[in-house]
């Protein structure tokens, strides 16, 4: 057994700083985790992996390695006193009803709601009287809430509701068919359904996507061969069509499909990995029509959002790392044809449609600003959003009389909006009603200057009047990966966070979509480090402004967010109290021989592209640079035991690694959430339970005995 000792907490102090060590600390022990080294050769390099075995998520050996760990953590969490107060105020906050806005199928109007504190949001439904009742209660699923609704799709009648749940977390997902007036299941469960939309072809059935059943396990077995099938009610899934997928040169690993609101048209979207697709098309009006390929290269990002007949309008990065709007006619759809319908700007285009309007949200410096088109191309107007923030929604039927949109920002819940497409007025559909005062907090943006000279534009939340001195406990969220772009949005948790005078703070790194392709593409491959290079500078910047220091600030990330976190932490140990990766990717040489992950490569590479490439992903690999000796922060590593995107054996070879070559008194947890995946899903109680023990963790080893700030009586201590 390996020993470091933590601190117990002895008695309380009256300030919210940080505090003198106590004097009298308590035993920690890690399980022993065994090594049975496994020599990996690249390009004549040789690499041990000497927790190879972990990777083995059917075992009864990583099985028991799983509750020896959980045991070490939980013993320490518990003798966190003030968990239990970050539990109950945050399911305190939580607790307030929560409206999805409405959309019509059929001959009913469909809105989902969360009474507070459910797991799930219900599907409710409302008759043309203007009765509700629930139609679809995901809380039913399950006992213990890990069964969730992930996809709902109806039929063009709105007579049919075809919906899929996912069990544990699992990507794996089960579709069930459900007559929408008796509420009755149709027929037999489609099993073995993966990474998929649900697109109906008018009511007879619909498209969706999956592979075949991996031998070994299915969490962690290699998955690349994607295929399109098409599900015709009333037979059995052992007859359903495979469209596209199944043929050698068909071969990718990601294909979706999705049908014209008219019904017209399938359009195929074959994708070797997350960046970039190929565009095919078949005319469903024609019985056996032939599928025809508008672009047969993966070198751009374009799908259909709309068509009138025959013409069609692609938005697409072809030649406009922002994106622009194209028209074509479906009888001549090549790249030639194209013409310019709303052109590119300096800014990212997030187009949506709906009644008969084309609106163009663009991120401004990761801010939204929207306009409004008819279908001649012709602006309407700019729509006004409520403040500085993001807006979301505008999506709709053609006919639909009114629109909806959503509008947040980190210290603003999101609200909801009705709007007049007509006119361009809107007016406040719901808002919550939530014991959370925004006007005590302000949110800023400031651009600081990474390693190479670069521009990065972050926001930072906080209390109004917070002094700068140092001494704010600072959590640093990051992700720059996959051209995901990280805009401003409310969130429970943070604001427990800034309740308690905590610092959030967002960058927008290299690696993500907030300026186009060319920002993404920064923070790719050979320039990964950027991103880490960023990271960096974002956590000097506020520690330089004295909004915080090394001793008071946390990293965190999820995913590719949780590769940031290992990296910046492997890189600079020195530079944070606390690291926080979650279902992290942080073994770089092998995480494309797991599940879907060889389809990351478009960021990252992989160690067998070449040896340069090798060398690079190397250099950085967070389970290959952890060292002996080196004090490294506070860290507790989270996963789901039932993670089938990221696996878990990244985490767990990381946490043992750290574990193993930790210096000083440090402690490295990780956290394993049992019957849990990726995240998506995850019960409401999971959430707050895991959220309570991060900030526990968090506060106990910047060195607060008691929490900084008591929400009902308002005074620190």
């Amino acid at each position: 057994m390996k020993r470091i000792f933590i601190p117990v907490i002895t008695g309380l102090l009256l300030v919210g700083c940080q505090q003198e060590k106590p004097k009298n600390v308590i035993e920690l022990n890690y399980p022993e985790t065994e090594k049975v080294p496994v020599v990996d050769t690249y390009f004549e390099t040789q690499v041990t992996d000497n927790y190879r075995w972990l990777e083995d998520d059917r075992s009864k050996k990583t099985e028991e390695w799983v509750k020896a760990e959980n045991a070490v953590t939980f013993d320490y969490l518990d003798k966190i006193t003030y968990r239990d107060q970050l539990k109950e105020r945050l399911s305190e906050l939580w607790n307030y009803e929560k409206l999805g806005v409405p959309f019509e199928r059929g001959d009913y109007t469909y809105f989902y709601k969360n009474d507070g504190l459910q797991n799930h949001y219900v599907l409710y439904r409302k008759n043309k009287e203007g009765k509700d009742e629930v139609f679809l209660d995901p809380n039913s699923f399950s006992e213990d809430g890990t069964t969730s609704l992930s996809t709902a799709s109806f039929s063009k009648d709105g007579k049919t509701l075809a919906y899929a749940i996912s069990e544990g977390g699992s990507d794996w997902r089960k579709i069930i068919i459900m007559d929408v007036e008796s509420k009755e299941i149709k027929e037999d469960t489609l099993v073995d359904v993966k990474f998929s939309g649900i697109s109906w072809k008018e009511n007879e059935g619909f498209y969706y996507s999956s592979y075949d059943k991996p031998k070994g396990s299915e969490l962690s077995a290699k998955t690349d061969q994607h295929k399109l099938y098409y599900h015709k009610l009333g037979t059995s899934q052992k007859s359903d069509k495979i469209i596209f997928g199944d043929k050698p040169e068909e071969k990718h690993r990601y294909v979706g499909g999705s049908v014209t609101e008219d019904g017209k048209y399938l359009f195929i979207y074959p994708r070797t990995s997350t960046s970039g697709n190929k565009l095919l098309m078949q005319d469903l009006t024609k019985k056996d029509s032939p599928i025809i390929t508008i672009l047969d290269d993966t070198g751009s990002d374009t799908y259909v959002i709309e068509n009138e007949g025959s013409k069609l309008f692609l938005v697409t990065n072809l030649d406009a790392p922002n994106k622009k709007i194209v028209t074509v006619d479906a009888a001549n759809p090549g790249v030639k044809n194209w013409k310019d319908f709303i052109s590119e700007t300096e800014n990212v285009l997030s187009p949506s449609t709906g009644s008969g309007y084309f609106f163009a949200s663009y991120m401004v410096d990761a801010v939204s600003k929207v306009f409004q088109y008819d279908y001649e191309g012709k602006l309407i107007r700019e729509i006004e959003l409520p403040g500085v923030g993001s807006a979301g929604g505008f999506g709709g039927k053609k006919e639909a009389k009114e629109l909806y949109f959503s509008f947040t920002n980190y210290k603003t819940p999101g609200t909801s909006y009705q709007l007049n497409p007509k006119d361009g007025t809107y007016k406040k559909y719901w808002k919550p009603n939530i014991a959370f005062n925004s006007d005590e907090y302000e949110s800023k943006q400031v651009f600081y200057t990474s390693k190479d000279g670069t521009k990065v534009p972050m926001i930072i939340t906080h209390k109004k009047g917070i002094e700068l001195n140092g001494k704010n406990p600072t959590i640093l969220y990051g992700y720059g990966g996959f051209n995901v772009s990280l805009t401003p949005s409310f969130s429970i948790t943070n604001a427990v966070w800034m309740e308690q005078g905590g610092v959030y703070a967002v960058p927008n790194l290299r690696g993500g979509g907030e300026y186009g392709k060319k920002w993404h593409k920064a923070g790719t491959k050979m320039q990964k480090q950027n991103v880490f290079d960023d990271f960096i500078a974002a956590a000097e910047f506020l520690i330089k402004e004295k909004y915080t220091s090394s001793d008071f600030l946390a990293i965190r990330g999820g995913s590719n967010g949780g590769l940031l976190v290992g990296a910046t932490m492997t890189q600079r140990p020195d530079l944070m109290k606390v690291a926080l990766p979650a279902v992290g990717v942080l073994d770089m040489l092998r995480y494309h021989t797991f599940t879907a992950g060889a389809g990351w490569a478009y960021d990252y590479g992989t160690a067998e592209d070449n040896k340069e490439m090798f060398e690079y992903l190397k250099g950085y690999s967070p389970v290959h640079n952890v060292k002996s000796g080196v004090e490294y922060p506070a860290t507790m590593v989270t996963t789901g035991d039932h993670d089938d995107r990221v696996v878990p054996a990244h985490s767990f070879k990381f946490a043992a690694e750290l574990q193993e070559k930790q210096k000083g008194t440090n402690p490295v947890l990780i956290r394993i959430e049992t019957n849990a995946g990726h995240g998506a899903g995850t019960p409401v109680a999971k959430i707050i339970e895991q959220s309570a023990d991060i900030y526990g963790f968090t506060l106990f080893n910047m060195g607060f005995e008691t929490l900084p700030y008591s929400p009902k009586t308002k005074v620190k201590g």
